[in-house]
């Protein structure tokens, strides 16, 4: 999360780090660093001699003493000179970056961030600003796990600047992202956040020098054919650009499969991270036997699945964590709809969301979904659901009223049915009234 305060600097003094800058001696006077030995009090100074001072991108700790913040990080900026624009830039990014690499070697769960080289260094404040944002974005996508809360504390001069191009690098929702996509400057850096001079860049081979160039027009695309299988020398896409690019609608659908697998890779990876015995303890969705064609039974247990009451980013991930070596093969899913009330309905968008998230293999592999006991209400909005929000399902969903017809397709010993669903279709829907000539009609052995 990103917490950000505009009006009282003091707030940051709250938060259990402190971040203030320096000339190279550690001897400068400003706002900043004034108002932190003021605060951290007279043992502040003797601690910052033993330093010995700090080079320009350096970043270098500190205790916290009589400040509310355990420690204070203490970086240099750089001064702004429009010929030496690319080592300020480099620069100001190692400021930003060592200070959060600090933060995390020293497992800190917050960080308070003031502006670091301001107009009175000469630098541009929307151009240090752009370097701000995106190299602590980068950083928190990449090494972000322990912390929790970074504060930008910056002036009132600052905020209008800072309020203006937050949205571009944390928004708030997909709205927010598409509307600041034509603001977002042609130079992002790379996947850290560093900013990049082309003509300094390399390539790396596996065997230099034993490839024979046959044309100086040779596309890209045999150009990275070229490049080694090890780890130094694979490169891939910018994470960003290519975000950019699938909002913009240019990139292939290879490419885009590829953004996808990543970002279900990342879900899976915080499935098997977190603690989701609370999700498993509900005993909402549960691996039973097979089918009469020998694929994997799962069972989802409406009424188990408290919606109100529970985290669904975590019932997200457990249904992921359960799903994913269950979905390398062939399987089917019976949902017991039976006496689910208002508080057990799972809301569209977040089976819409569900669907989205998902590897592929999900929806390749299931053969079909049981929807058992269903209302007239569930079927309608099945349909509706089917229809117009996910493409493919509709072929695989089939309504039944009974277990008897259930039993068409899995045998009795091989699901486990909970109790109440066994009572409830023994008294409410007996399947003698039903009839079960013609079960081939709706369930389709494929």
């Amino acid at each position: 999360q990103l917490y950000m305060n505009l009006k009282e600097q003091s707030f940051s003094w709250q938060y259990q780090r402190e971040y203030g800058s320096n000339n190279e001696t550690l001897t400068d006077k400003n706002p900043i660093s004034e108002s932190i030995h003021t605060y951290a009090g007279p043992e502040l100074r003797d601690e910052m001699l033993k330093l010995k001072g700090c080079r320009t991108g350096e970043a270098k700790m500190t205790k916290g003493f009589n400040l509310a913040a355990r420690f204070i990080i203490h970086t240099v900026g750089p001064k702004y000179k429009t010929k030496y624009r690319t080592a300020a830039e480099n620069s100001l990014y190692n400021c930003y970056r060592n200070v959060m690499q600090l933060a995390r070697e020293q497992a800190m769960a917050s960080v308070a961030v003031c502006v670091v080289s301001t107009t009175r260094r000469g630098y541009p404040l929307e151009d240090a600003t752009h370097i701000a944002f995106r190299t602590v974005r980068r950083f928190l996508e990449n090494y972000g796990e322990s912390i929790e809360t970074v504060v930008f504390a910056v002036t009132d001069m600052e905020e209008p600047t800072y309020r203006k191009l937050l949205p571009l690098y944390y928004p708030r929702s997909e709205e927010e992202e598409r509307a600041s996509l034509p603001l977002i400057p042609a130079d992002i850096g790379n996947s850290e956040g560093e900013p990049v001079v082309p003509e300094r860049q390399i390539r790396i081979a596996e065997k230099p020098g034993c490839l024979e160039v046959d044309s100086e027009a040779e596309t890209l695309d045999s150009d990275l054919g070229q490049v080694g299988t090890h780890a130094f020398s694979r490169m891939e896409g910018d994470v960003d650009k290519q975000r950019k690019l699938i909002l913009q609608g240019q990139l292939s659908d290879a490419t885009m499969q590829k953004q996808h697998q990543r970002n279900y890779n990342r879900w899976l990876c915080r499935a098997r991270a977190e603690d989701l015995s609370d999700i498993a303890a509900l005993k909402a969705l549960y691996q039973t036997g097979v089918d009469m064609c020998g694929r994997t039974v799962m069972v989802l247990v409406g009424r188990n699945i408290p919606v109100t009451l529970i985290d669904m980013e975590k019932a997200l991930l457990y249904f992921i964590h359960v799903m994913d070596h269950i979905t390398v093969k062939e399987y089917v899913m019976v949902y017991f709809h039976t006496l689910t009330g208002e508080h057990n309905h799972l809301d569209s968008e977040f089976l819409k969301k569900l669907h989205e998230i998902v590897d592929t293999k999900f929806k390749n592999n299931l053969r079909a979904f049981y929807f058992v006991h269903p209302s007239f209400r569930s079927k309608v909005s099945t349909w509706f659901f089917t229809t117009f929000s996910v493409s493919g399902m509709k072929q695989k969903v089939h309504h039944v009223e009974t277990l008897q017809q259930l039993f068409t397709c899995i045998l009795p010993e091989q699901i486990d049915i909970p109790p109440f669903v066994l009572e409830y279709d023994a008294r409410v829907r007996p399947y003698t009234h039903h009839s079960l000539s013609s079960p081939g009609i709706l369930f389709q052995q494929s």
